[in-house]
């Protein structure tokens, strides 16, 4: 390891932090171990249309590894849609009728060992009084035990009606969620999974892992894609990583005042914290709605309440889990709801969250044009919302100048492990169902 003389260390790279204020860099302990026969069955059904009611839409169309896991808009134009990221359009037949209510979340670093809240609004966590320790949405319980929490989270957008089970006029698993007969015989998760059993592919490679003479479960499903996510996408292997592991020479001299920043002045690591560099508390930062949101009791149709939804406690209100940080000047657009579609812009409004939501530029928002969607302004265009919003908000602004921005962006980047991105696995060229796999239309 080369250690940069003191003299130069203090003139070009210095810091102030002590090893205390720092986190410790990520290792494979932190890690489940991953099974890859698993991990390859997950890889196909990740980018195979075949688990969506209407066989039109994968996992991948919207947590695509060339637009940084996620697909690249504010808010995912999902069931319905054809193409991916900013070329996706509605489709002629089950037209969207309306968004998904949040940004696609990245899937970075989703297999560590101490992730246990799920969601923006964290309605999934880990709870030992839940059945099988882990806390779902009413109605979406599960029916075995579960290895790993992501294992039992992946099966929740098969249920979701815009994300990927459709309307329930337009296919089985559709009516079996607008019945609410989402478990046992007959229901959306076991209708899926027979499904994918009738490939023989699926059935072939499962036979290895189960047992040729074992039913093809909902939980094995799970099993598989949480594998493939957990082996493809971690991130690891930063500059910043290998800083705290010792090599001197892996921030330069912008990183290690975005570092100073970070965990100093700017206050980032109150919330991003740890390792994971998140605390997975909620945070109500302000942030502008659009969109369709998520409510039970909100006076306002097109709000969206956030962890109220689940704790049932006013105070909790428009707030929303802490992000983790690796590969974060990847993942744009930014927000519970992507309203930022720069990095920049999403650390300018932490400075002054109010100032930032009164002045909000709504041209910025990445949204697919869908004819058929007409008011997803309606919660920003209401005083009474917008006012409840700024209210609620539970961070403090700090002031920073450009070129402490600047410095902070820099050490954000420092953030990044290609890898992760790039994948180990790679995109299939083709998946079991025959069906086709959704790819930028610049890539083969």
């Amino acid at each position: 390891m080369k250690r940069i003389p003191t003299f130069i260390a203090l003139s070009f790279a210095a810091t102030t932090l002590s090893a205390d204020e720092l986190p410790r860099a990520l290792d494979p302990s932190d890690f489940f171990d991953v099974n890859i026969e698993w991990a390859a069955i997950g890889r196909n059904l990740f980018f195979d249309k075949a688990l969506s009611g209407n066989d039109n839409i994968s996992c991948a169309t919207c947590h695509h590894p060339a637009l940084g896991t996620g697909d690249g808009m504010a808010l995912p134009l999902g069931e319905g849609g054809i193409g991916l990221g900013l070329q996706r359009v509605a489709g002629e037949t089950n037209i969207p009728l309306e968004r998904v209510p949040r940004n696609a979340p990245p899937l970075f670093n989703l297999g560590a060992r101490d992730f246990d809240v799920f969601f923006h609004d964290g309605r999934m966590f880990r709870d030992r009084s839940a059945p099988f320790g882990i806390r779902l949405p009413k109605g979406n319980e599960l029916e075995r035990r579960m290895p790993t929490m992501l294992s039992a989270q992946n099966l929740l957008p098969l249920l979701n009606v815009e994300e990927m089970a459709g309307q329930p006029d337009e296919n089985p698993v559709g009516r079996a969620v607008a019945r609410n007969r989402l478990t046992g015989p007959g229901g959306a998760w076991d209708l899926i999974a027979k499904e994918i059993e009738g490939i023989d592919d699926y059935r072939n490679a499962f036979d290895w892992l189960i047992g040729a003479d074992e039913p093809l479960h909902i939980s094995h499903i799970g099993i598989a894609l949480s594998s493939f996510i957990m082996y493809e996408f971690r991130a690891a292997n930063t500059p910043f990583d290998r800083y705290l592991r010792g090599d001197d020479d892996a921030l330069d001299a912008a990183q290690m005042r975005g570092m100073e920043l970070f965990y100093g002045k700017a206050e980032c690591s109150s919330c991003h914290s740890g390792p994971l560099m998140s605390d997975f508390e909620m945070h109500a930062l302000a942030l502008p709605q659009f969109g369709p949101g998520k409510k039970e009791n909100a006076d306002f149709p097109h709000a969206d309440e956030g962890h109220m939804r689940t704790s049932g406690a006013y105070e909790d209100i428009y707030s929303f889990r802490t992000p983790m940080l690796r590969n974060v000047t990847l993942t744009a657009p930014y927000g519970h709801n992507g309203a930022f579609t720069t990095l920049e812009a999403m650390v300018r409004h932490h400075l002054n969250p109010l100032q930032s939501l009164g002045n909000f530029d709504r041209a910025q928002v990445l949204l697919h044009d869908v004819p058929s969607i007409t008011d997803d302004w309606v919660a920003l265009d209401t005083t009474g919302e917008t006012f409840r919003i700024a209210t609620a908000m539970s961070i403090n602004p700090v002031p920073l100048n450009d070129a402490e921005v600047d410095d902070l962006l820099a050490f954000l980047d420092a953030l990044t492990d290609p890898v992760a991105l790039t994948g180990r696995l790679g995109i299939p060229v083709t998946v079991p169902s025959g069906l086709d796999i959704d790819m930028p239309q610049d890539q083969p």
